[in-house]
Formats: structure tokens, C-alpha cells, sequence
């Protein structure tokens, strides 16, 4: 099985969405050649994601590296990215099994009528495999490791579904989708509660800038493009030792600076790709549950959050955090973990944090700064069996080098290890002992499908 899944995970999403994309646009009544090309278009969106989100990677990763190492700010929790995570989350037997035992859970699920969506965003069901396997370590049993997988999948599914139109609202052309990803749909409350909280402050209204107003207000300074060109020479200076390094390093600083408003400008372009791909799949869905089962029936295609994260705002927001995330990591009392590989990430922190603070910049960055904050306690506290999990990965695939920790620290990921809800299931089985905490996350999730059945139900 794992050898199974482990091959199906290997050829990506840029691969196996096109075939998904096929198969289920011909099974909804869409001509072969239509659905092939709608899958091609979600294929090559995810093709130029990678390059991208590469770009972004290889160009900022050894200029951080550079700032950590002379200004000494290095902790002991490593950062080991998502593929490091991913890896640990699929080689285990948790991860083995995973993708078949979700599926299964939501068909139930739909069967019952306790859930809308249809989640067809395999590669990210290792986030559902990270926190099995680290429950898994934890408490050494196989069985509670599926038992963490199943409830964070079922709560995902109705957070997906319960946050679904908001979602489609705020970005064009995504009607029919949810976004069934635990990572993003952890910061929801978040984005829910401070929002109304700043709603509250005196003035706070006059802030309510968003990309387009911050374009207007500042003219070439509120651009995407600018701010990623400024910020990338800034990093630039600061890896330079000396005023003396600074000037001998100017072509490599503005290059950097230039590849960082590349990616800016860039993101939005490609994504585009994915709605041009998706929109002959949600509309033949739409038509097709309209005309089986009447106008009120509604189902969601459980999609990527990869296809919104070249909105404005979530650029503008997360090329700020980046630096200012630096500053907390060494800041923040009783955090050991510095996050450098997992930064390209930060864009999928606001996906469904921008429907709630309807694109403010100023609520959205503030939202940012909280989640990010509580995100590396929540890596430290994890870190432990996050490193013995990988530890076991390294001793079974010893060629798979992404897992090896390095000796004398600990392991750590802002990718989902960082989330809300990964960090409340492995808090509840582990400082609530096991029986008490799965009877309360057991509790949770029932009464979350219950309510979620009772608005289908009503509407």
C-alpha cells in the first residue's frame, strides 16, 4: 500500500490532476477533448506554481541563511519545509493507508448527508498523514494515529463546507469549490474573531485599505510588483556583512530584488490558469446536481488553496511577514524554532483569512502577525515527536534526504505544523491523556457534523 500511494503521491499534482480533471469531466457529461483541456490548464497552473514557488525559494533561501548566520540567530528547532513533512507524513503506516480510509470517510459522509464537499485535493491529504503520524509517535500506537487523521478530516470537511460560500463570494470565479485543507481552514476563526475585535477600535474603519485602495494611496509603492522588488534588496543589504559588501554586491542584490517582484507579478498570472481550468468542470457539476437532484441540492469540489494565493492582498501581506516573522521567531520568549525553508508557505496562511477581513491589508497583516506568533509555539511544543517521526522515516529510507535532521537540533515545519487545528489534537492527546482527549475531540467533531447536517438539511 504504501509503495501504491507513494507512486500515485510521486507523480504530482501536475500530472494527476489532468487525469482526475478528465475522468470526472467526462463522468459530469463534458465532451472528452473540453475535460481534457480543463485538466491540462489545472496541470500547467501547478507546473508554473512550482517553478515560481521554486524561484522564490532558491533566490530568498540563501539570502536568509546569510542574515541568520551573522546576526546569530539561529534556534534549535530546524526547519525542514514541507517536503520534509510530506515525506514523514506518507512513510508511515498512518500515511500509507491514508488517502483510501479519507476517501471512504467522505463518502459516508456524503451518503448521510453530514458534508458537501467532494475533496479531490490529494497531494494535500498529507497534512491529514502529518498529524496521524505524529499522534502516531506520540503515543505509539498505530491506532491512534488514524484515530487524529480521521477527526481532523472530518472537521476540515465541515469547516470546508460551512466556510464554502464566503469563500466563493470573495474570489471570483470559484463558484462550486471549497477549500477542505486544514492549514488554511485553521486560521479561520482566527481571522473571525480579531476581525470583529478590531471592528471595535475607534477610527479603525479609516484603515480599511485594501490592494486596489493601497494602489490608488501609494501609487507605485502599493504595487505587488514594487513592494517585492524593495523588500528583496532590503533582505539583499542585510546579508551583506559590511557597507563595503553592500556595494560590491549590488548586481546580486538587485537581482534578488527583481526575482522577488517576479514572483509577484507572476503568482497572479498563473493562478488564472487554474480558474480558466476549473470553470467547464464547477459549471457542467452545477448543471448536472441541478438537474438530479433540483436547484437547493449543492455540492463542493474540495480544490487546492493553490488557485486563489495570487490574490493582492495575500502578496502584499505575506512578502511583509516574511521579514517581520524573522523578528518574532528571536523575539518571542520560549521559541526555538526559526522558520526559513517553510517562508514560501506564508502565501497559503490568508486564503481563507481574506473572505472574513473582506481584503483589508491592515486586518489581514494583523491576523497574519497573531497566527504567525501562535504558529512557532506550536512548532516548538510539536517538535519532539515531529523529530522522532522523521527519525524513523530516516532510518527506513535512508536515502531520502529531506528527512534527515541535522545532529544537535530538533524538527520543525510551518506547513500545517504551524495550524491551529493540528496543534489542538496532538495538545488534547497529549496533555489531556488519551481517552480524555479523544472523548473531547471525538465530541467536537460530532457535534460539528451534526450542525453541519442540520443547515444542509434547512437550506
Amino acid at each position: 500500500m504504501e509503495q501504491v500511494f507513494a507512486y500515485i503521491i510521486g507523480l504530482g499534482a501536475a500530472v494527476m490532476m489532468p487525469i482526475i480533471f478528465t475522468v470526472l469531466g467526462v463522468c459530469i457529461g463534458i465532451k472528452f477533448s473540453k475535460a481534457l483541456k480543463s485538466g491540462l490548464y489545472v496541470g500547467v497552473g501547478f507546473v508554473g506554481l512550482g517553478v515560481i514557488t521554486g524561484l522564490l525559494t532558491s533566490s530568498l533561501g540563501p539570502a536568509l541563511s546569510k542574515v541568520v548566520e551573522i546576526y546569530g540567530l539561529e534556534l534549535n528547532v530546524f526547519d525542514m519545509g514541507w517536503p520534509a513533512a510530506a515525506s514523514v507524513a506518507y512513510n508511515t503506516t498512518v500515511g500509507a493507508f491514508i488517502i483510501p480510509v479519507c476517501l471512504a470517510v467522505n463518502l459516508v459522509l456524503l451518503l448521510i448527508g453530514c458534508t458537501r464537499t467532494v475533496n479531490i485535493d490529494l497531494w494535500n491529504y498529507w497534512h491529514f498523514a502529518f498529524i496521524g503520524a505524529v499522534v502516531y509517535f506520540l503515543m505509539d500506537s498505530m491506532a491512534w494515529g488514524f484515530f487524529a487523521a480521521i477527526i481532523c478530516y472530518v472537521i476540515t470537511l465541515v469547516l470546508a463546507d460551512m466556510t464554502a460560500k464566503k469563500f466563493q463570494q470573495f474570489y471570483p470565479g470559484m463558484e462550486g469549490i471549497s477549500i477542505p485543507q486544514p492549514f488554511c481552514q485553521g486560521f479561520t476563526p482566527f481571522a473571525i474573531v480579531i476581525g470583529k475585535a478590531l471592528d471595535l477600535i475607534p477610527g479603525f474603519d479609516k484603515l480599511n485599505i485594501d490592494a486596489e485602495g493601497m494602489k490608488k494611496k501609494f501609487g507605485l509603492f502599493g504595487e505587488p510588483l514594487f513592494l517585492g522588488v524593495i523588500i528583496g534588496i532590503v533582505i539583499g543589504c542585510f546579508a551583506c556583512e559590511s557597507w563595503d559588501a553592500v556595494v560590491a554586491g549590488i548586481p546580486g542584490i538587485l537581482g534578488l530584488g527583481i526575482k522577488m517582484g517576479a514572483v509577484m507579478e507572476l503568482i497572479p498570472r498563473i493562478t488564472g490558469l487554474f480558474i480558466e481550468g476549473l470553470k467547464p468542470i464547477s459549471e457542467a457539476t452545477r448543471e448536472l446536481i441541478a438537474k438530479k437532484f433540483g436547484e437547493k441540492k449543492e455540492f463542493y469540489i474540495g480544490m487546492s488553496p493553490a488557485l486563489v494565493i495570487g490574490h493582492p492582498t495575500t502578496l502584499i501581506v505575506s512578502l511583509l511577514l516574511i521579514p517581520v516573522t524573522l523578528v518574532l521567531a528571536v523575539a518571542l520568549p520560549g521559541n526555538q524554532f526559526l522558520p526559513l525553508a517553510s517562508l514560501a508557505g506564508m502565501f497559503y496562511v490568508f486564503v481563507m483569512v481574506l473572505p472574513y477581513t473582506k481584503g483589508n491589508v491592515v486586518k489581514s497583516f494583523i491576523v497574519g502577525l497573531v497566527v504567525i506568533a501562535a504558529g512557532l509555539y506550536f512548532v516548538t511544543l510539536m517538535s519532539e515527536s515531529f523529530t522522532s517521526a522523521a527519525a524513523m522515516v530516516s532510518a527506513a529510507h535512508p536515502d531520502d534526504g529531506a528527512v534527515k535532521v541535522p545532529e544537535g537540533f530538533s524538527a520543525g515545519a510551518l506547513d500545517f505544523a504551524s495550524s491551529p487545528i493540528a496543534f489542538a489534537i496532538y495538545a488534547c492527546m497529549k496533555y489531556l491523556f488519551s481517552w480524555v482527549g479523544a472523548g473531547i475531540l471525538t465530541a467536537i467533531a460530532v457535534v460539528m457534523v451534526l450542525w453541519n447536517r442540520k443547515l444542509i438539511n434547512k437550506k
